[in-house]
């Protein structure tokens, strides 16, 4: 500014020099300090090439001080297309500082700053963050040197400054002095092109620093981008260390507890161990002590060792002689049954077992030292009861009463048992006779138990009923392979107030009769009308049947016994055999009979219907009572048309028929009176003489 105001005429003379140059400072300035750059390279040893001299070229040829316009001709300016290799490796690799416009007076009169400034600040310092992580000692070298380079550059620049200033202080030329101020703007010319050439070589100089210093730089950025992974990488592990740390020492302080929880153990197991020793020297020495004594008692051991072998031969031998003499006493027992059936048959005898019932669970707090039992004797059974007299002061001697019959059980045998003593009586059903079973007794002495059964009936509860049925089943099939083949016709009927009703039959029709009467005027044989005839092939199609009748059948609940049969049940299996290769016919007729309770009216308190019944009931006992009466005593008459049972137990009690009579007893103490009457009646019967039973055998052509 201060050139400018003491030498106007300079100031128009460096503008005509600036438009000889062909571009302005501002803009073009970085193509014109590359162009000069080229041409010192390609002519060195010019005059103007040497930023000292301050002289305009002697070379240049004098041109007429006139002003007339320059003949150089402005170079073409540098594009991307024409610009050189280098330059632009230089423009890629280094970003241009930003320029700004200045008057040409200020751009020829005032020296720029130093080069080191245009460079933007981001190049010379760097990153603040990165300059407490930089170890390597030679960068900041670099930028010291690359510092002290510009500041001789700017003394120069001072130099060349303090030069044009004396020159401008020279005395100002005349108006009319035109070829003096066209040296002078020569002067200024070659002055500022000097200034030129001087900041194009700074330029140079400071873009080669920027490229070291950029080179320096990159490295520096890939130093601290491995600094800054390592140093994450070392922050994580520091991370996981530190926890590893809190664990061990987690681990550590658990560990401490364990060791000390594990002294307080070795300490009790110290004291333990030494308690151990004491007892371990105890029980050598007891060890010792009771070696001695095993010795002792093995010896003593082999002694009766050889003691217990001769026993145990002589029991083997006992147990030989005892199991054969068990088995000859089975043979003999089995044989005197034999026999004993054999002279029941000759005799014609009705047979008769006596059977005693159980405690129910509602008299469990009962006695039964009334009833006895003998021992090694089940034919007998004995009856007694301490009588009072009148006054009630004193006590008779207790009256004993004994009964004998063909088998006695007591109350705890089982159906199976019961069963077992019939058998051969049921088998002789197939083999052609006529077989009659019943049961009498009191009321609730156990009577349909024996025959049929509790309601929930399993295999070992089964009454005589349901056995004699699968008896007769299984050995008819054992009979098919010796060529027997067997048919069989079943029917169930009760008589209730002296009326027959079948049981097969849920629901009976209307005027329908059943009346008893002979097959054939011929034939001994009874059979009932309008009864139904069910032909049966299996066990279990027969006890469908019996389940039937079981439904139907009259029972009411009275005063001695919640489930009272109010009806005698009969129940016939018509079995009728054929054998092909002897040409002989059987048929028989199984009859398993349930008769109903008597009762004593002073005791059942029956009233309305239920009295009808037990009259009924009693009436027909009775009846068959004077039947086998009129039978033991040989009378020319029998009753058997007073009642309708003892009309259809005809031919069973006074034919051919093997006949069998279950006299069932209460253990009560307070059925004293109707247990001795029943056993009475059963004596009766056992004495009575039915006959000989003939097996009902015909050959095919009799026939």
């Amino acid at each position: 500014m201060r050139e400018t105001a003491e030498a106007p005429g300079t100031a128009a003379a460096a503008g005509s020099g600036a438009a000889e140059t062909g571009a302005e400072p501002g803009e073009k300035l970085e193509e014109q300090q590359l162009e000069q750059q080229r041409e010192r390279e390609g002519n060195p040893a010019s005059p103007e090439m040497n930023p000292g001299e301050n002289k305009p070229p002697t070379a240049m040829k004098s041109v007429s001080r006139l002003p007339v316009p320059s003949t150089i001709r402005n170079k073409r300016m540098h594009s991307n297309e024409n610009m050189p290799m280098m330059e632009k490796r230089l423009r890629i690799s280094s970003p241009e500082p930003q320029q700004y416009r200045v008057p040409a007076s200020i751009a020829c009169t005032r020296p720029k700053p130093p080069a080191v400034s245009a460079v933007p600040k981001s190049y010379l310092t760097g990153r603040r963050s990165l300059a407490p992580v930089r170890t390597n000692s030679k960068a900041p070298a670099m930028v010291s040197s690359a510092r002290q380079k510009p500041t001789q550059t700017t003394s120069a620049a001072a130099k060349t400054e303090a030069s044009s200033t004396t020159s401008g202080t020279k005395k100002a030329r005349a108006a009319w002095d035109l070829k003096g101020k066209v040296d002078d703007m020569r002067d200024q010319v070659s002055t500022y092109k000097s200034k030129l050439h001087s900041l194009a070589g700074e330029n140079l100089h400071l873009r080669q620093t920027l490229e070291e210093i950029q080179g320096q730089l990159d490295v520096l950025k890939v130093e601290n981008r491995e600094l800054t992974t390592k140093c994450s990488s070392f922050n994580s592990e520091l991370q996981v260390t530190q926890q590893k740390l809190t664990q061990m020492s987690e681990e550590a302080a658990a560990l401490r507890m364990v060791v000390s929880s594990q002294e307080g153990q070795l300490s009790s197991n110290l004291s333990t161990i030494a308690e151990l020793h004491d007892a371990k020297s105890h029980l050598v020495e007891l060890a010792d002590s009771r070696e001695v004594q095993l010795k002792l008692a093995h010896n003593e051991l082999i002694v009766k060792r050889e003691l217990v072998q001769s026993l145990q031969a002589n029991v083997a031998l006992l147990q030989d002689v005892g199991a054969s003499k068990d088995e000859r006493l089975h043979c003999l027992e089995m044989e005197r049954r034999r026999l004993h059936n054999i002279i029941q048959e000759l005799k014609g005898n009705i047979r008769v077992f006596c059977r005693v019932r159980p405690l129910l669970k509602a008299e469990i707090n009962c006695n039964m030292d009334h009833i006895q039992f003998p021992p090694q004797d089940d034919r007998s059974v004995i009856l007694s009861k301490s009588e009072e007299s009148h006054t009630g002061r004193e006590k008779k001697e207790a009256h004993k009463y004994d009964f004998t019959f063909d088998r006695v059980f007591s109350p705890s045998s089982c159906q199976g048992e019961v069963f077992h003593e019939i058998s051969l009586l049921v088998q002789s059903a197939l083999d052609g006779y006529h077989v009659c079973i019943f049961a009498y007794g009191q009321t609730g002495s156990g009577k349909t138990y024996t025959m049929e059964g509790p309601d929930d009936v399993d295999y070992e509860t089964m009454g005589m009923i349901p056995r004699a049925v699968r008896q007769i089943f299984q050995s008819a099939d054992e009979l098919r392979s010796k060529g027997w083949n067997y048919t069989f016709t079943a029917n169930f009927l009760e008589i209730y107030n002296e009326a027959i009703r079948d049981l097969l039959v849920s629901k009976p029709e209307k005027n329908v009769e059943y009346d008893i009467k002979r097959v054939s005027p011929s034939s001994d044989e009874l059979q009932v009308t309008n009864l139904r005839y069910v032909g049966v092939s299996s066990e279990e199609e027969v006890h469908k049947l019996l389940r039937t009748a079981k439904l139907n059948r009259s029972v009411a609940k009275t005063v001695l016994n919640d489930r009272s049969s109010r009806s005698h049940s009969v129940f016939q299996l018509r079995i009728e055999g054929r054998n092909e290769t002897r040409d002989v016919k059987t048929s028989s007729i199984l009859s398993l009979i349930d008769l109903a309770g008597s009762e004593r009216l002073d005791k059942s308190l029956s009233k309305g219907e239920r009295l009808r019944e037990t009259q009924a009931i009693n009436t027909s006992l009775s009846n068959l009572g004077l039947v086998i009466t009129s039978l033991s005593n040989k009378d020319s008459h029998i009753p058997f048309r007073n009642s309708k049972l003892t009309y259809l137990l005809q031919n069973s009690l006074g034919g051919n028929s093997k006949v069998l009579m279950f006299v069932n007893v209460s253990p009560l103490d307070d059925n004293f009176s109707e247990s001795v009457n029943s056993l009475r009646f059963a004596s009766k019967v056992n004495e009575c003489v039915i006959g000989t039973a003939q097996a009902n055998r015909k050959l095919r052509d009799a026939a």
